[in-house]
């Protein structure tokens, strides 16, 4: 199993699409998604490590291969996932309401 952490990979749609890509070279890779943590996990007999990350760059992603267990995002950073290492980081305010609709949740 290969894991790879995709830092622009943000909602379902976004791994739906991954998932298209992988699929469409090798139809039996079976796919596991943690979106928060922004990692994907493939087994694949078909496809190897560089094979794999090529499918999801096609497809408009930034994987970059993870070696060994990924560490959780709250030990990366601030807390927030994204990996910044700011220790001065805002809370997310959680009660935010959602702005209006684009079209699209990658919008």
């Amino acid at each position: 199993m290969v894991t790879f952490r995709i830092s622009d990979m943000t909602c379902g749609h976004c791994a739906s699409t991954i998932a298209g890509a992988v699929r469409a070279e090798d139809p039996a890779a079976r796919l596991e998604f943690d979106i928060g943590e922004h990692l994907v996990r493939i087994a694949s007999a078909a496809l190897a490590g560089p094979a794999l990350q090529a499918a999801i760059r096609a497809a408009g992603y930034s994987p970059m291969e993870v070696q060994g267990r990924p560490q959780p995002a709250a030990a990366r950073g601030c807390g927030c996932g994204c990996g910044c290492g700011s220790t001065k980081a805002q809370a997310l305010d959680v009660t935010q309401t959602a702005g209006p609709a684009k079209g699209g949740c990658c919008n």
